[in-house]
């Protein structure tokens, strides 16, 4: 059954397209960061693995909430690798093992990409008279804004 909640199909279908390339981005930006708590090196080994390790955790409920977003306006959330690597728009690295701040940067660039893509996409959502994924949208700005700031606070 559709969801009958004020939204045509048409503006949900513009909507949920933005919200596939963040679950995308949002999945892939986990992947990194797991990837950096488990292969992390270094001096300050134990404060980083444990901070990429709270940033993964938030991250998979970010992403829960992204796909249950989807859900929410009537449409199937992607849910695989092919799909994710063909939505997403950060870049794909090869994992080996790094220093703390070369992951930080890393990290710290994907998340103020993702800030960015929603500031430009909260329009988008108010456009097609969904102003509950443009508040989505705004909250999930606020978290990555405080992540980025960790993140940038390890590097001065």
């Amino acid at each position: 059954m559709k969801p009958n909640i004020g939204i045509n199909e048409e503006q949900r279908t513009a909507v949920v397209g933005v919200l596939k390339v963040l679950l995308a981005n949002e999945y892939l930006l986990s992947l990194k960061t797991k990837g950096a708590h488990w292969n992390v090196v270094g001096t300050d080994f134990a404060d980083k693995h444990q901070l990429f390790e709270a940033q993964y955790d938030g991250l998979s409920t970010t992403i829960d909430d992204v796909a249950e977003r989807i859900r929410q306006l009537g449409f199937e959330s992607p849910a695989s690798m092919l799909e994710f690597l063909e939505l997403t728009t950060l870049k794909e690295t090869k994992g080996a093992r790094f220093k703390s701040s070369i992951f930080i940067e890393e990290l710290l660039n994907d998340h103020e990409a993702i800030i960015r893509f929603l500031r430009i996409n909260i329009e988008l959502a108010e456009q097609n008279n969904d102003d509950g994924t443009a508040d989505f949208f705004i909250a999930t700005i606020q978290e990555h804004e405080k992540t980025a700031w960790f993140l940038r606070s390890h590097l001065e």
